[in-house]
């Protein structure tokens, strides 16, 4: 670990986001370049004192302690790009990104972004759809779009037929969504981590990726407790201006047990990921107090609004176009935030899903 501690400071977190260089995107899953999981770099900041701790991800117990919750999200990743076709013939790829109830989704559409060959080549937003379009998929399959969501032509309420019940059909045919900065293909073993238990997230909840079971094992044997809940995420690639859509959560009423235990002892309460700061947010009272509940959830965390349930969030970098960075700003606070993204972009961490893990701490 390196226990170099700074005081780094930046001007602005958009004069550091808005700038990221191509060469900062992480273009492939750290295993293909040379390390493993838990071997991404990790920095690790104090909100109280504005300390940065630069280490490896594999470190991460060192900076917990006894009593801590560490909750994650074990939703799994679905194979969730597919094949499309237009009446015309021309192809498009298809974002299963949220199951809505009565047999409707939400679908992404997207349409090839260069004339690279192969059945999953890198895309960009589409939005020449047409209410009453029908689109063909894989094995008979298809879809039709209803009506553009939320005023934005990108995403559509659709119907979707295929002839598998949907984890089996996209389990023979789809592929994990990805994007034009990841160069190449990659298994959806990649995309998954090692805790996910139910399959329904368009794509991965990335924070939690780095940890191992091995770490996991560390953790418990430190003392820290580590719950699980599920938030079902959808397609991240938010185009300027969109909120944040509805999606289905699942807090468990032993999650909120020990989550409030802990925050009435003093321990501290640590996210893995804004989709479990959505979650508990949604399930607490003013007083940070959480309760189990299921549902779809449509709250947009913002710094004026702050959080409550949560004293610690363990994320990835995201670009400034990103809602998630207005989580972390009700978390961590603006000047707390660009000093941090200063100091990645000084000490060049890899952003996205396959990049590197910041751990903002009280």
């Amino acid at each position: 670990m390196d226990t170099q501690v700074l005081q780094e400071r930046s001007t602005t977190v958009a004069e550091t986001v808005f700038q990221l260089p191509a060469a900062l995107e992480a273009s492939e899953p750290p295993e293909a370049r040379g390390l493993a999981r838990d071997e991404v770099r990790l920095m690790v900041t104090y909100r109280s004192d504005n300390r940065i701790v630069h280490a490896r991800f594999h470190d991460v117990v060192s900076f917990l302690r006894e009593g801590d919750v560490v909750v994650i999200n074990t939703s799994g990743t679905r194979p969730a790009a597919l094949q499309a076709r237009r009446a015309d013939g021309s192809r498009l790829s298809l974002h299963l990104s949220t199951q809505l109830p009565v047999g409707l989704w939400l679908v992404e559409l997207r349409q090839p972004s260069s004339t690279e060959s192969g059945p999953s080549p890198p895309t960009e937003a589409f939005f020449g759809g047409e209410a009453g379009e029908r689109l063909a998929l894989p094995q008979g399959g298809y879809a039709v779009l209803k009506a553009p969501y939320g005023g934005h032509r990108r995403l559509w309420v659709a119907s979707v037929c295929l002839p598998l019940a949907v984890d089996d059909y996209l389990g023979r045919h789809g592929r994990p969504i990805r994007y034009g900065y990841v160069t190449n293909e990659w298994p959806l073993a990649y995309y998954q981590t090692v805790y996910a238990t139910e399959p329904g997230s368009a794509e991965m909840p990335s924070a939690g990726r780095a940890f191992t079971t091995e770490i996991i094992t560390r953790l418990v044997a430190r003392g820290v407790l580590v719950v699980p809940l599920v938030l079902h995420t959808g397609v991240a690639s938010q185009e300027a201006g969109e909120k944040p859509y509805e999606e289905y959560y699942h807090v468990p009423e032993a999650t909120a047990r020990v989550i409030n235990s802990a925050r009435a002892a003093g321990s501290r309460v640590i996210a893995v990921g804004t989709t479990v700061v959505r979650a508990l947010e949604t399930v607490a009272d003013e007083s940070g107090r959480v309760r189990a509940a299921e549902g779809w959830t449509g709250l947009v965390v913002t710094a004026q609004r702050g959080v409550r349930a949560v004293d610690g969030l363990l994320t990835g970098w995201h670009e400034a176009e990103a809602s998630h960075l207005a989580i972390l700003e009700a978390l961590a606070g603006k000047d707390h935030l660009q000093m941090a993204y200063g100091a990645a972009l000084c000490k060049q961490y890899l952003w996205h899903e396959f990049g590197d893990l910041h751990l903002i701490l009280p």
